[in-house]
């Protein structure tokens, strides 16, 4: 192995980490994730494959912390997946089989979307844990299938989009909302990665090594998440964001 590729593994080692813990809390690891596994010389369709085994490992990871702490509502795993998982199996298809230049402004435009209802509507999205959670409608449903299906198709900044929905029409808090987004994700991305295996879009060795940072990082975060108030929670998740909208404009 090269210098060149040890630095570039050490690079996706090193984004692994603060992707598992920012993916914990808020979302947008994947923007961070995706350059790294592409200065290996991926193209991007290889990338995003690859990406997903860290998404399911870290999700794992995640959900098992989450649930230690009694903060997974474990009875809504099942209605609020369901719809998800349907809608990631669209996006994984649509995703294998489309050009990259249509990745860019569908990601930079729901990330942008999230951020101004975060500005202007904070509690909108991510309410106090005071409040109590609604049961299961027709828009959440709506709500949580276009999630999944952004999430099979691009993944990066999914985690936004399911706490929009998991906090905005279910009244999650951000502790719980992370929880359970991080089952959807762990669901969905299990679908997603056998679909990109079978068209051979993962490198595994690149995979590997960032499947085992994102664990560390996963449980990193969790341990923050958990202690932290919920105004604490918006501001990261705010930050994060921003920072990933910046991150898609200039990539």
């Amino acid at each position: 192995m090269s210098e060149t590729e040890l630095l570039s593994y050490a690079a996706i080692f090193g984004a692994g980490v603060a992707a598992g813990f920012i993916n914990t809390m808020a979302g947008g690891g994947s923007l961070l994730t995706l350059p790294a596994l592409m200065l290996l010389g991926m193209p991007a369709t290889d990338a995003n494959g690859t990406n997903r085994l860290s998404v399911v490992t870290q999700s794992l990871s995640g959900v098992l912390a989450f649930h230690r702490e009694g903060r997974l509502d474990t009875k809504a795993i099942l209605p609020v997946a369901g719809p998800t998982i349907v809608g990631a199996v669209v996006g994984s298809w649509v995703a294998a089989i489309s050009p990259e230049e249509v990745l860019k402004p569908v990601l930079l435009g729901t990330l942008v979307l999230v951020a101004l209802l975060m500005l202007v509507k904070p509690k909108l999205v991510s309410p106090d844990g005071d409040e109590p959670q609604r049961p299961m409608s027709a828009g959440a449903m709506l709500g949580l299938f276009g999630a999944g299906l952004y999430g099979g198709f691009i993944q990066a900044g999914v985690g936004f989009v399911l706490l929009a929905v998991l906090g905005g029409l279910l009244r999650y808090d951000a502790v719980r909302g992370n929880a359970l987004k991080l089952v959807c994700t762990l669901l969905f991305s299990l679908a997603a990665l056998a679909i990109f295996v079978w068209h051979d879009q993962v490198r595994w060795i690149p995979a590997a090594v960032l499947a085992v940072a994102t664990v560390i990082g996963s449980q990193l975060g969790v341990r923050f998440a958990v202690k932290a108030n919920a105004t604490v929670l918006r501001a990261v998740i705010f930050v994060c964001v921003a920072a990933s909208c910046v991150a898609a404009l200039l990539k």
